[in-house]
């Protein structure tokens, strides 16, 4: 059998294939646009999927593990080579991972032709084979330290399991959601506290004296701990009192980590900035749906939880996409105005879809968050498609 390295030199494909980034950035850009465009005449009762699963366990779903785990793919195949030393997955191999995406992608969508458990079981090997590729290249490098991340993709792996099964055998997947989206702010936390801070002093520090971001500490490995015992406690017991309060602390705690990263003096790249918005979610994540069990806050917990979803998830993940692309295919790392408005699009997004929760003109901030939305990743995808088919420039 071929090591990789001789497949990275045997190689002679598509460029597209020549880095995890390439095409789960783009192909899962293009499915978040899909999924949101179908997903708003099918809310509005226009037509139906031939899907096993309700429209609106579709809609999570293809959101959280359909997307996202595309999206956290591209990431960790690019990012894991840098942490181990070791030659990344290309080629053959990198296909046969894109291809299981997409096969699970149409067996979600026609599950209810094939079968439920048919449908189940096709979406549920990507994340799996996910899990045991990423643990594979860890575990060989000695990149200890790294596990925790492989842990939460192989959490995102065991959620995706539970909500087939739930909404297989209950009707709705309540619990399944919670572990994705729970999975997916403690690997925001976790990776964006390298991050943030990170990319943030590479672009202030030849930029002349001034207040500098915090590196990773022990204060982020506290907060990194409450949240996770916040979001442990809210997939067990998401409703109640006890629940909003520590909701909330775990909030005021992520917020006092990103006032440490200096986000006010990154106004000069947007390409930087972003980030800092982007994080911006995961605390007003917390504050918002702690609030709303509180008591203390008019909107509904839907808006409150599309906080961490469109906001931190979906704005995040264009922030890493569109910089992780430029820099790994030897462009400059600078927002162009094309950039800029796929950013805008997402906050636009975000905005009106926690608006929406307000209970006033719920068509109209609906439509504006599709809009938004459709701005942000079919933008990316139609701005992306030649940097990430074309070769290194």
């Amino acid at each position: 059998m071929a090591t990789t390295a001789e497949q990275m030199r045997a190689h002679r494909g598509p460029a597209i294939l020549t880095g995890g980034f390439r095409p789960f950035f783009l192909f899962g850009a293009i499915w978040a646009a899909i999924a949101v465009a179908l997903w708003l005449p099918i809310f509005e009762g226009h037509f139906t999927l031939p899907t096993a699963l309700s429209p609106i366990d579709w809609h999570v779903h293809e959101l959280l593990y359909g997307y996202l785990a595309a999206a956290v793919a591209g990431f960790l195949l690019t990012a894991i080579p840098n942490w181990t030393g070791r030659l990344p997955v290309v080629g053959r191999r990198l296909g046969w991972l894109v291809a299981l995406w997409g096969l699970g992608r149409v067996a979600m969508l026609i599950s209810g032709l094939v079968g439920a458990w048919v449908g189940a079981v096709l979406d549920a090997a990507f994340l799996l084979s996910l899990t045991a590729v990423t643990a594979r290249e860890v575990w060989t490098g000695e990149n200890w330290r790294n596990l925790r991340v492989v842990g939460l993709v192989a959490l995102m792996a065991i959620g995706n399991v539970v909500f087939h099964v739930e909404a297989i055998l209950v009707g709705t997947a309540a619990y399944g959601t919670r572990i994705g989206i729970a999975a997916a702010v403690v690997l925001i936390a976790l990776i964006g506290g390298r991050i943030v801070p990170s990319f943030t002093m590479n672009w202030l520090r030849p930029r002349g004296p001034g207040a500098m971001p915090v590196p990773f500490a022990r204060f982020d490995a506290v907060v990194i701990g409450v949240s996770s015992a916040a979001l442990a406690l809210w997939v067990v017991r998401p409703s109640g009192p006890i629940t909003g309060a520590v909701l909330v602390v775990a909030g005021l705690f992520q917020a006092a980590r990103l006032q440490r990263w200096v986000g006010w003096r990154t106004a000069g790249e947007k390409l930087v900035l972003v980030l800092h918005v982007a994080y911006l979610f995961v605390p007003l994540g917390f504050l918002l749906l702690g609030g709303v069990e509180l008591g203390a806050l008019p909107i509904l917990p839907s808006a409150a939880l599309h906080a961490w979803t469109v906001g931190a998830i979906g704005l995040m993940t264009l922030a890493v996409m569109t910089r992780a692309s430029l820099g790994h295919t030897g462009r400059p790392l600078h927002a162009t105005r094309a950039i800029q408005a796929i950013y805008a699009g997402g906050v636009v997004a975000v905005a009106a879809r926690i608006a929406m929760g307000l209970g006033t003109a719920e068509f109209v901030f609906l439509h504006l968050a599709v809009v938004g939305w459709l701005v942000a990743f079919a933008g990316f995808a139609i701005v992306y498609f030649p940097i990430l088919a074309r070769p290194r420039a």
